[in-house]
């Protein structure tokens, strides 16, 4: 008998064949490649990544997942599962020596934001992720400056990688089907980044403080921590919001930020 989702790990397992269909097209995996697979829950779509590439690391963190998976699919390749939580994981230790990584999972919807920072935190190490999300998550992600989605995770995300909604997922394609309909995202980390960043925490810091109160203006949600000299010498205008800035523009702010910054 097959283990029953948990409501406490935010368990919703794939079992629609077209959809796994999909995705597995979508990530395209080769022999050789370095895959991870994040929650493979009861595995809907580790037997096709094994197939597919001829080894898999595969990282669970429910114990009674972990043996269904080994038996069901060990012998199907070079298998190696892991029973851990993502959070905490060193996913930089699988990859051996010159290798990147190739992510796929689908991410509890309760802990989806800060497992997307662990991820971004080893991004040196990853190839490319492809990630299933709540769909509102996805188009924060992927979203314009400008529009009601655009905002911290939109910036942190794109400063790092090309974010690509894919395609969407509906809540029958799993059980239990969600309250909220889902989404397949790609990631790829830029290397190098498009836009130089002297310091990555001040910048996550500035963009933290400039969303916090999305009606304020940058005159009042940066007061005390980003002199208006600094934004009038790049131009910015002190009385938009932070929503009508670019990523760029964040890059910048936060790169002149830095650099007028008294020494400690």
């Amino acid at each position: 008998m097959e283990p029953r989702p948990r409501r406490r790990f935010g368990q919703h397992f794939l079992q629609d064949p077209a959809v796994i269909e999909h995705i597995l097209s979508a990530v395209d995996a080769r022999p050789g490649d370095r895959l991870v697979e994040i929650g493979p829950g009861r595995g809907a779509i580790t037997r096709g990544l094994l197939r597919a590439a001829g080894r898999l690391d595969a990282v669970e963190l429910d114990r009674d997942l972990v043996d269904l998976l080994v038996r069901q699919f060990s012998r199907l390749g070079e298998l190696a599962v892991h029973s851990a939580d993502a959070l905490k994981l060193d996913l930089c230790g699988l990859a051996r020596s010159g290798e990147r990584l190739r992510l796929v999972g689908n991410l509890p919807y309760n802990i989806s934001t800060p497992l997307l920072f662990r991820f971004l935190e080893q991004s040196r190490c990853i190839h490319d992720l492809h990630l299933m999300l709540q769909k509102e998550v996805v188009e924060r992600i992927t979203a314009e400056p400008g529009s009601k989605s655009y905002g911290r995770l939109s910036v942190m995300i794109q400063v790092y990688c090309r974010a690509t909604a894919l395609f969407n997922i509906l809540p029958g394609a799993f059980q239990p089907a969600p309250r909220v309909r889902s989404s397949f995202l790609r990631l790829v980390p830029y290397r190098p980044l498009p836009h130089a960043l002297l310091d990555p925490e001040l910048l996550a810091r500035l963009v933290a403080r400039a969303f916090s109160q999305r009606r304020k203006t940058l005159r009042n949600s940066l007061k005390g921590f980003v002199p208006m000299r600094i934004l009038e010498a790049l131009g910015i205008d002190p009385g938009l919001r932070a929503e009508e800035l670019e990523v760029a523009t964040f890059v910048r702010l936060a790169n002149a930020a830095c650099k007028s910054a008294p020494p400690p």
